[in-house]
């Protein structure tokens, strides 16, 4: 039995617990050095107790949270008692239930008078982890060990002292080690933060009573997830999603996920082809955060948001050697995109078919890029994930269209594109272009968001331009009868302008772009919501003067036929003829 707790004091813990991931967040965005940092802000924050679970999760990187559940408990196991106050440990290997091995976690266990209380937790993309290729993509690698630093548990400070024999072995292993240690000490400085935050709540209310409001606050998160359950009729119900063939040459793939509802409880089953030499496979913990996504696109419940909506809701990711339960020595570091955003539209669309007036659009795909190449201004390498480069369209809803330049999926809007100049500052680039594009969003009663177009040119040395992700083929896709007639400029796609001449790629590719050559990397739009001819013909006029649908768009996608260019005077009886042939 749960003991009760005075409603006033549950607010101001809940507070308290709120305002620490929020002070942390800020800490590590002061203070990081790189981009992927202090601009993009990917990373992610959480807070555990001891047993561990997830007492709250931050407005953050859904595909970093997800994941942080089982690897939270896997470090835990790992040390088993020998955890001590002032331990400070590093972690990022997917065999230990980490996601990719770019996402480097650091976990500090909190302790008072004593005893072990809690954790605080930061999860944070670094921009290189050694490897053949910069940035740690590398869509050549056929294996783990072809693609960077696997960090299994392992402490960089033991009882307050700090290891520079570790932390000097895992930065000499990757490139810009300024920026990474930069990094990692920002890391530092937030989980310190976070436990300087909670030493305090404990020193006012004692470990009994705010171990007793945590209880309660994940007994509210699983209260909010077994009504939503409840409310949806028992039975099994089955989502298919279509990973395109991303350039490797081995066909599209299918994932299942078959969802059974039964009272308050579900069960979720994910089926996915034989793991492949290819960086796409993902390993069991990077998998919970797709299957959880999914799940909270559907559920839309009310905060707390901790590890209690999870208690009703069981995995099983299918066999050992799969896409998404894939292991050892599968090439994995794509997989928080690819195939995670497949995965998270096949649960959604699962649970979509037990509720169907909650469908919503699909969110467009990552696609994107990452540059590394010589500094002549500093006299060092430079790399870094472009995170602008993977900004899409998010998905419309029943009530409105998609909003711009939000996505991709997996980051699910807590992603950042950061400011221009600021990063042709950091490195030396110029970006000749960062825009919407013109019918990307997909077509429907309400329209999907529009993705974008991140354009580089290197200054004065060349650079390489690594891409990755997927959604070049198939686009974003729809609800409730959403269709588009215009396909190719709602997914993504690469376009390297060398010498007067354009040249189109939808493939992973590892390239070299030269001073006088630039590289366009366009991202997929939202997917829309409804039949596109109920869309009224006023908004799409607006759409068009706003540059999001052209007039081939406005006729081909929403049946709307606009005599004049420059007026965009809408012919209503061709209008009319148009879209009661095709509807």
């Amino acid at each position: 039995m749960r003991r009760q707790v005075d409603p006033i004091t549950l607010s101001v813990v809940r507070g308290v617990l709120e305002t620490t991931q929020r002070e942390m967040t800020v800490a590590l965005e002061k203070t990081a050095r790189s981009s992927v940092f202090n601009l993009a802000h990917d990373y992610s924050n959480a807070l555990f107790n001891h047993v561990p679970e997830m007492i709250l999760q931050g407005q953050d990187i859904p595909i970093h949270l997800g994941s942080l559940i089982p690897a939270m408990k896997a470090v835990a196991r790992f040390f088993g008692d020998d955890i001590h106050e002032g331990d400070v440990i590093l972690h990022n290997d997917p065999a230990y239930a980490g996601s990719h091995i770019i996402d480097t976690c650091m976990y500090k266990p909190v302790f008072y008078k004593g005893e072990l209380v809690f954790w605080t937790v930061c999860k944070g993309h670094l921009t290189d982890i050694g490897g053949p290729v910069p940035a740690g993509y590398n869509p050549a690698a056929t294996e783990i060990y072809a693609e960077g630093l696997r960090i299994p548990p392992v402490k960089i400070r033991d009882k307050g002292v700090e290891r520079y024999d570790v932390m000097n072995l895992l930065l000499t292993n990757m490139r810009a080690r300024r920026n990474q240690e930069g990094d990692f000490n920002a890391m530092l400085g937030a989980v310190q933060v976070g436990e300087r935050n909670l030493i305090a709540l404990l020193d006012k209310y004692g470990v009994e009573e705010a171990r007793a409001c945590i209880d309660e606050l994940l007994a509210m998160a699983d209260r909010h997830m077994r009504t939503l359950i409840a409310s949806v009729p028992d039975g099994t119900y089955k989502g298919t999603a279509i990973l395109e063939d991303a350039g490797h040459g081995l066909g599209d793939f299918a994932i299942t996920a078959t969802v059974t509802i039964a009272g308050d409880s579900c069960h979720i089953r994910i089926d996915s082809p034989p793991q492949v030499p290819y960086f796409i496979n993902s390993y069991e913990g990077n998998s919970y955060s797709g299957v959880y996504l999914g799940l909270m696109m559907f559920a839309q419940v009310p905060p707390p948001y901790n590890e209690g909506l999870y208690r009703c809701v069981t995995v099983d990711m299918g066999e050992k050697g799969t896409l998404c339960n894939a292991h050892e020595p599968a090439p994995h570091v794509n997989c928080t995109t690819t195939p995670m955003e497949t995965l998270t539209d096949a649960v959604r669309l699962a649970f979509e078919q037990a509720a169907p007036a909650r469908v919503s659009a699909s969110w467009g795909h990552a696609n994107g890029c990452n540059i590394a190449g010589w500094d002549t201004r500093h006299d060092e390498e430079y790399v870094t994930m472009v995170l602008a480069s993977i900004i899409s369209g998010a998905g419309a809803t029943p009530h409105q269209d998609g909003w711009h330049a939000c996505g991709p999926e997996c980051c699910f809007g807590a992603l950042e594109s950061g400011d221009i100049e600021l990063l042709e500052y950091s490195y030396p680039i110029i970006i000749h272009r960062y825009a919407l594009m013109t019918d990307s969003g997909g077509a429907g009663k309400f329209r999907g968001g529009s993705g974008t177009c991140w354009e580089v040119e290197p200054l004065d040395r060349p650079m390489r331009f690594i891409t990755f992700g997927e959604g070049r083929r198939i686009p974003a896709m729809g609800a409730a009868g959403a269709r588009s007639a215009l396909i190719e400029p709602k997914v993504g796609r690469l376009e390297i302008t060398r010498g007067g001449r354009t040249e189109v790629v939808k493939r992973n590719v590892i390239e070299t772009i030269r001073p006088g050559e630039r590289a366009a990397n366009m991202n997929p739009g939202g997917g829309g919501y409804g039949n596109p001819y109920e869309r009224p013909i006023e908004k799409v006029v607006t759409d068009v003067r706003a540059g999001l649908v052209s007039l081939d768009g406005a006729r081909l996608d929403y049946g709307v036929v606009i005599a004049d260019a420059t007026t965009l005077a809408v012919d209503h009886a061709a209008t009319e003829a148009l879209r009661r042939l095709r509807g």
